[in-house]
């Protein structure tokens, strides 16, 4: 359902820096919406540029004969993205203000890349999608909805772009404001904001627009620094603990042993039961970060964990606390075909999950999914490049996989070529059978 924002702070320095928390968002939409536009002004106006970046912008776009600073400029790195104007792969970048620091993807908008944008939202916690103004809701924006959904992303802002072009008029976008409320809807998404934006002069981007009083919202920045995704990003501590093992630190002189990795979800603390699959578990002795003894850490944070124990643990083992998934050979999926290459049903390739990596294969692709309505279609016999589908897979080992969760801490995985290592698919877990373990 779309809904308002009733209360946003106005001002983007005033927050202690120690107190910031991070974002990570993702940019989408259709070719020549303005993304790459977009994510220029966005660090620009919040001051993230260096002069000398802008006044190397300021000069190509006057050499062009450009009347406003070209400012996708900033983005557009790639050689070949810049001579065609269009952004091909996904562009990462860093930038903050005083109230939250941020990590944002900007994301090709062809229907061929729709592979990268699936890869760029699927550790995103809010997605900004540029719409045309000029277009309204068109093919992109709902694959690129879609993809939200299917993701489980909750906020997604819809920026309605180039409004200048159209002399702010308030009947346009609210059409458009509509037509995206009804797609929202279809779609599930959770929390949803429309915002009437200018990319090309900074309109309801970082400052709040004089030519759109009849919006009175928020800017895209209010929203993004505003938003509350500590608890659907499984950053909430009262989520169980989910510690990959990426490897074991021994010390024969000492006999210290430390299971080392990065907390996906939870949180860890001295004198707490872990479980340890097989129906094991043990008290943790000690906790050391960066070689620091600490007597707790949180999801983020690369720990050792030493326990009271000893037990036969590797790398792919899984330390948790509470709800510890049952170990599993086969489950189902939504898979993404990241390669030209196509993957056949009963393919071996190896799976990663987490820090394990075991043989598997895809024993059936029970439906490709229409991008654009997120509906289940008909079943196939191989993957293909940009497929979306329902699948199943089997595994030559158990695995403690469980239902993927947003921003893809849990229940994220990769299909590779075994020898190359060459990644061929992404997948969220939907399921597991557990008669088939």
């Amino acid at each position: 359902m779309t809904t308002a924002l009733t209360t946003v702070k106005t001002s983007y320095d005033h927050a202690p820096v120690n107190r910031k928390t991070t974002l990570r968002l993702c940019t989408a939409g259709s070719v020549d919406d303005g993304k790459s536009t977009f994510v220029g002004r966005l660090l620009h106006d919040t001051k993230n540029i260096l002069a000398d970046q802008y006044d190397a912008v300021v000069a190509t776009s006057t050499a062009r004969g450009q009347e406003n600073p070209d400012l996708s400029l900033l983005v557009d790195g790639l050689r070949a993205e810049r001579e065609q104007g269009i952004t091909i792969d996904v562009a990462y970048r860093y930038f903050a203000t005083g109230a939250r620091s941020f990590i944002l993807a900007d994301c090709p908008g062809h229907e061929q890349y729709t592979r990268n944008t699936v890869t760029g939202m699927s550790t995103a916690e809010a997605v900004v999608v540029l719409v045309d103004a000029r277009n309204g809701v068109v093919t992109q924006t709902k694959r690129h909805a879609t993809v939200a959904a299917l993701l489980g992303v909750r906020h997604v802002v819809f920026a309605v772009n180039k409004i200048d072009l159209l002399d702010y008029n308030e009947v346009a976008f609210r059409k458009i404001e509509a037509d995206i409320r009804e797609l929202a809807s279809r779609l599930g998404l959770q929390d949803t904001y429309v915002v009437p934006v200018s990319a090309l002069v900074g309109d309801n981007i970082v400052e709040v627009s004089a030519n759109t009083p009849w919006y009175g919202g928020p800017t895209v920045l209010q929203l993004l620094e505003e938003l509350d995704v500590a608890a659907d990003t499984n950053q909430d501590a009262s989520y169980p603990l989910r510690l990959p093992i990426d490897y074991v630190i021994r010390d024969h002189d000492t006999e210290y042993r430390g299971y080392a990795g990065r907390i996906a979800t939870g949180t860890v603390a001295v004198g707490d039961t872990v479980e340890l699959g097989y129906g094991r578990s043990s008290t943790v002795t000690q906790l050391t970060i960066a070689g620091e003894r600490v007597d707790l850490a949180v999801a983020g944070q690369s720990v050792a964990v030493s326990l009271a124990d000893e037990f036969d643990l590797a790398r792919g083992d899984l330390l948790s606390k509470g709800n510890r998934p049952q170990d599993s050979r086969r489950f189902s999926a939504v898979a993404v075909h990241l390669s030209d290459a196509s993957l056949a049903v009963g393919r071996v390739v190896e799976l990663r999950y987490g820090s394990a990596l075991v043989r598997g294969r895809i024993t059936s692709v029970d439906a490709i999914i229409d991008i654009e309505t997120g509906e289940p279609t008909v079943p196939s016999d191989a993957l293909h490049a940009n497929d979306v589908a329902e699948v199943t897979i089997e595994l030559a080992s158990a695995l403690p996989v469980e239902d993927y969760r947003v921003g893809g801490r849990v229940g994220a995985f990769l299909l590779i070529q075994p020898g190359t290592g060459d990644t061929l698919t992404a997948g969220l877990v939907t399921g597991t059978d557990q008669n088939y373990s």
